[in-house]
Formats: C-alpha cells, structure tokens, sequence
C-alpha cells in the first residue's frame, strides 16, 4: 500500500523514487498523455527516465514536484499531478497535471488540481500559481478556467515548440470552499 502525504476524496499523492520508472512509462510511455506535452507527442524510454529524475530532484530539492497520484480505492496510479518552479522571486509555482487515458472525463483531473492548489495556497503559502497548456489542448483550458485561473499571456514552451496560453491564479482569487 502507498503512503499519501496528500489526499483527496478519491485520490492519494504519493512521491517519486529511482525504483518508479515503469509505473512512469505507464504514464509518459502513452503517446495520449504526452501528445500535447512533446513536440514529437512522444517520449522515449530515456525522456522518462530523465523526466522522472526531474521529478525526484525537485521534490529533494524544493519539496515539490508533479506527484504520482493514485486511486485510492485500489492504489492504481492514475497519473500525477503537482507543482514545480516557476517564479521564485514572486513565490509563483507552476501547477501541472498528466492523466492516464483511462481517467480522463471522471473529474479527476478538477479533483486533483484543487488538492495541489488548497497544499499550495494553505501548506507551502505561495503568492500564487502559473498554468499553461497547449493551445491544442481545449480540455485543460476549460479544466484551468473552472479552476479560477485568469489567462494572462502566450508563452514559449520549448519542450512543444508553441506559444501556449498561459494563466495565474494569484491566493486572493482562490475560493478554498468552491471544491469539486
């Protein structure tokens, strides 16, 4: 069984170790989740590996990262969900979330993003939280606009390659009691 440091009513967050990298590929292994994350829409067997040693060196590095998250009814992973850096000058995180196909359209992902955005706000005390997306991506534009992000800029991505629609969502806009 997994320990949660962070849970939801359906989700448990876990952390990432050396020994995670096939449940990693169960996750960016699948060209459905990183379609709009690579300009390739795909990773290799070595992006993983590098994606998930990214992982583990923000969370020792910073106690942030985008976590494994799993369904907590039977310790499934169902993606991961979480936060790195963005602005540390003006205590601005990014907010970033990767599901499995299999999760998609369940709330999941509102789920998972409000968790990480009421850890953020109440637990680590951020000024506020960055979001972007792939213009192609319509469901995390509508995804980041319930959660009460405001559009702000395009901004170069280079992992894509495209300006992507960029947003903030700043602790006074925050509404901790509209959960989902």
């Amino acid at each position: 069984m997994k320990e949660f440091f962070l849970t939801t009513k359906r989700l448990g967050f876990s952390t990432w170790s050396q020994d995670d990298f096939a449940k990693a590929t169960e996750l960016w292994g699948s060209s459905s989740v990183t379609k709009f994350i690579t300009a390739n829409g795909q990773m290799s067997a070595d992006d993983i590996q590098k994606r998930l040693l990214t992982e583990i060196s923000n969370y020792k590095q910073y106690g942030i990262s985008y976590w494994p998250i799993y369904i907590k009814e039977n310790n499934e992973l169902a993606g991961c969900c979480g936060l790195r850096p963005y602005n540390a000058d003006e205590e601005i995180l990014e907010l970033g979330i990767h599901l499995k196909e299999a999760y998609w359209g369940k709330g999941l992902a509102m789920e998972a993003c409000f968790g990480v955005i009421r850890h953020a706000f109440d637990t680590l005390q951020v000024n506020a939280l960055f979001a972007g997306h792939n213009p192609n991506n319509d469901a995390c534009a509508k995804l980041l606009k319930k959660l009460g992000f405001c559009y702000t800029h395009d901004e170069f991505y280079p992992p894509t390659g495209l300006n992507h629609p960029s947003y903030l969502l700043t602790r006074e806009c925050f509404v901790p009691h509209v959960a989902p």
